[in-house]
């Protein structure tokens, strides 16, 4: 996932950082720090973002899977 795939999803789900860092279990900079592209969490926090945004109903593409580039998706 990259800072951009993750603002996205936020967006898709129209939830805060604050939010999002509550439900993934991580601390408010370390998300606001990935999402700048300031760092990279490590393995578990970033999957833990990932995961709860997943849970909340988004899909995260790859390249080539639906769009032309990475990118986000809402299932239906």
């Amino acid at each position: 996932m990259t800072p951009a795939q993750c603002r996205a999803a936020r967006a898709l789900v129209n939830w805060t950082q604050p939010h999002l860092a509550e439900a993934a279990g991580v601390s408010p900079s370390t998300l606001r720090d990935f999402e700048s592209g300031k760092r990279v969490p490590i393995a578990n926090n970033l999957a833990a973002i990932r995961t709860s945004l997943e849970s909340a109903g988004v899909t995260f593409l790859e390249n080539g899977d639906v769009a032309p580039g990475a990118g986000v998706a809402l299932r239906w």
